[in-house]
């Protein structure tokens, strides 16, 4: 599924601030490998059935052994190993007890490092065998079985199998740190570093499954047909610590939302919500709903944080314009396009953006392989497109109790017709600072 930039940003997939990002809130991967193939996986989501279903297959089948998971392997596990690659060791005689003292005498810190090392060699190969034996069933996904082929492969080697076979733990004695150490260090590192790769990709799933128990996410349902669906039962935002859930209904009969309601009612966190979903799904992974139903899509574009360009000249309505013209030119090919749009047109006066809002509107909605969520404060224009029978009207309500607003989060049917802003700069004083003056 294709996201440029714009939409990675737009629904914080990536963050710099880490509690505002999905990726972070999703990452439980224990080594820095595991969390570059996370990164990977994000920066890719899947755009054909059979890879989507395939992860699913291979994010269940750990799910449901993450208590027998090695433990063995973590992030220093794997750094001591690539370090002891990178260290200017001096090489190592035969595995005999005059030349290990001799190495040992002469070499003393090359000779503590190389058995530091070695139990973390033993650790590693402890837990890729754990993994292999954990998954040798034929019943495992056939990509599993694949990798965990290849990484038996490269571990059936008689000093591998002697060095994972030591108790857990135990000090190497002078001849056994001499002889495991020249063969890792002589004849183990590229097959090492496979390994290390391998178990990266395995991490990242292992990720996956610990987010869908940590989070309660459900699997989606992924329907075949030419046109776009999504059919979700509370459904929410996953950033949010104490969400409020929606049930979302789009297809080809209404598969344009107008969306209303005033300012900190909801409306970006509803568009939030159905847009990061809809991606968690193409990764192959969990959603944040009870249910979802929804077809393969293309593309997922988003037109929320406009900002000007002060370096370029370029003003915030120029922008927005831009945005929505390269949209228009991206998602008219005939394709499956998810399409949300927060406030269209804030950078220009009322009556310019109700006359440019709904001569869009009227464009995107002869788009018929495409679904549009469009949020606005300009409700008058709500009216005059009562008259498109694919177009359905969502609001958020808030009532106000005298200088106080309450916001239900709930998702109802029809256009608000709410104007708080005068009332919100009042309860904050703002009004009150003005007088003063």
């Amino acid at each position: 599924m294709e996201l440029d930039n714009t939409t990675y940003n737009d629904l914080s997939i990536f963050q710099h601030e880490e509690e505002f990002s999905i990726f972070h809130r999703l990452n439980f991967t224990r080594t820095v490998e595991g969390r570059e193939w996370l990164l990977k996986f994000f920066k890719n989501p899947f755009s054909e059935l059979r890879q989507i279903q395939e992860t699913q297959h291979i994010i269940r089948t750990i799910h449901s052994n993450l208590e027998q998971w090695p433990m063995t392997i973590t992030n220093g596990t794997v750094m001591v190993i690539e370090r002891f690659y990178d260290s200017n060791i001096d090489a190592m005689p035969g595995a005999n007890m005059l030349n290990a003292l001799t190495y040992k005498m002469f070499h003393a810190a090359d000779f503590s490092l190389v058995r530091y090392s070695l139990s973390h060699f033993a650790d590693f190969a402890r837990g890729m065998h754990q993994l292999i034996e954990l998954f040798d069933d034929s019943n495992t996904p056939v990509l599993i079985r694949s990798y965990l082929h290849r990484a038996k492969d490269l571990l059936n080697k008689k000093e591998l199998v002697e060095l994972r076979q030591l108790a857990p733990g135990a000090k190497l004695n002078l001849t056994q740190t001499i002889y495991f150490g020249a063969y890792v260090r002589d004849h183990f590192k590229s097959a090492v570093f496979e390994l290390i790769n391998i178990y990266g990709r395995f991490d990242a799933w292992y990720s996956m499954a610990i987010a869908m128990q940590q989070f309660g996410l459900s699997f989606p349902e992924f329907v075949v047909q030419e046109q776009p669906l999504i059919d979700a039962q509370q459904l929410y935002h996953i950033l949010l610590p104490v969400p409020v859930a929606y049930d979302v209904q789009m297809s080809k009969e209404s598969n344009f939302v107008f969306l209303t309601g005033a300012n900190m009612a909801g409306k970006s966190t509803f568009i939030k919500a159905v847009g990061s979903s809809v991606f968690l799904a193409h990764l192959g992974m969990g959603v944040p709903a009870k249910s979802m139903r929804l077809t393969i899509f293309d593309g997922l574009l988003s037109n929320i944080n406009v900002v000007d360009n002060i370096v370029k000249g370029e003003s915030y309505f120029f922008n927005e314009v831009q945005r929505i013209r390269n949209t228009i030119v991206k998602i008219n090919d005939g394709r499956k396009w998810l399409v949300l749009i927060d406030e269209l047109f804030k950078g220009t006066n009322v009556q310019d953006a109700m006359k440019c809002s709904y001569t869009v509107i009227q464009g995107l909605i002869k788009i018929k392989s495409a679904l549009f969520i469009l949020s606005t404060h300009l409700y008058e224009i709500g009216e005059d497109l009562r008259k498109y029978p694919n177009i359905s009207f969502r609001y958020f309500e808030t009532t106000v109790n005298g200088d106080q607003l309450h916001f239900s989060y709930q998702l109802k049917e029809g256009v608000s017709n709410d104007r708080l802003g005068y009332l919100i700069l009042k309860r904050e004083k703002v009004v009150e600072l003005l007088e003063r003056l």
